[in-house]
């Protein structure tokens, strides 16, 4: 799925939301059993998150909304999984179904933000970020994926300005960092962008978007060897970027880095 590098869905603990209460047609409450099971399937859930198989995650995330339906974490998190299968519109309703039980509760938001960002309704994703900055404006996440969202309009000056806010708050955030320099890039500012991504390597050696990067800026300098042994990292760590289209279109690097690294994968 998703952009210049946030994305990174916020996974809400599901079972800490849940407050046993009587509920209106008067079912009983919420035994500890039943909240044994359903911590049980949320382990799995997010055990199958951490390998990668989304469509199981959704299977249990189901479960536990069969179960506890008023519990907006499992509705978030479900649109999570269904956001990494690409089901864009499906995720939207859980998320808006999180939002309507939690609406005071930033995660849904700015989960929701990316699925709109999928669908390239950019002025739509900014206004859920702009929210989530008003119930927390020191939520490093959301200004990275506002300034995801801003480039996607090609607001490059904007979406710097947002990255750079981001890792104001949050140091230790590689990917506001790494959308930082690329933004750089593509306003012309190529040194700078450079020595931040050297900068972001230093500490981050096996961040392949950053070594792909360096490879594609690299390659239009003239430096090819520099080119050439950064994208054997890049490569190893990630084959997607081999893929124009994927770059392009998933990854949505800007236009100028696009271009560079097209180059070198002709070795033009």
């Amino acid at each position: 799925m998703m952009k210049l590098i946030s994305v990174v869905l916020c996974l809400l603990l599901v079972f800490g939301w849940v407050k046993p209460v009587m509920a209106q047609s008067q079912q009983p409450l919420i035994t500890q059993e039943q909240i044994e099971q359903g911590e049980e399937w949320k382990n799995q859930a997010f055990a199958a998150t951490n390998k990668g198989d989304f469509v199981t995650a959704e299977q249990y995330w189901t479960k536990i909304i069969d179960n506890f339906p008023t519990n907006p974490g499992a509705w978030s998190n479900r649109g999570n999984s269904r956001v990494s299968q690409n089901k864009l519109q499906a995720a939207l309703t859980d998320y808006n179904k999180a939002i309507e039980l939690a609406p005071n509760v930033t995660d849904p938001f700015l989960n929701r933000g990316t699925a709109l960002e999928g669908l390239g309704k950019w002025e739509e994703a900014i206004a859920d970020y702009n929210h989530v900055l008003e119930l927390d404006p020191n939520d490093a996440m959301a200004y990275n994926n506002r300034g995801n969202a801003k480039a996607g309009l090609g607001k490059w000056e904007d979406a710097i300005t947002d990255y750079k806010k981001s890792f104001e708050i949050a140091p230790n955030f590689a990917f506001a960092r790494a959308n930082y320099a690329i933004a750089l890039y593509e306003i012309g500012q190529k040194d700078e962008a450079i020595h931040e991504m050297r900068n972001i390597l230093r500490k981050y050696p096996s961040f392949a978007d950053v070594r792909a990067a360096l490879t594609a800026a690299y390659w239009v300098n003239g430096q090819q060897g520099e080119a050439e042994s950064n994208w054997v990292a890049a490569y190893g760590l990630d084959s997607r970027y081999k893929d124009m289209n994927w770059v392009k279109n998933v990854r949505r690097w800007p236009p100028s880095l696009v271009a560079a690294l097209d180059r070198f994968l002709r070795l033009e």
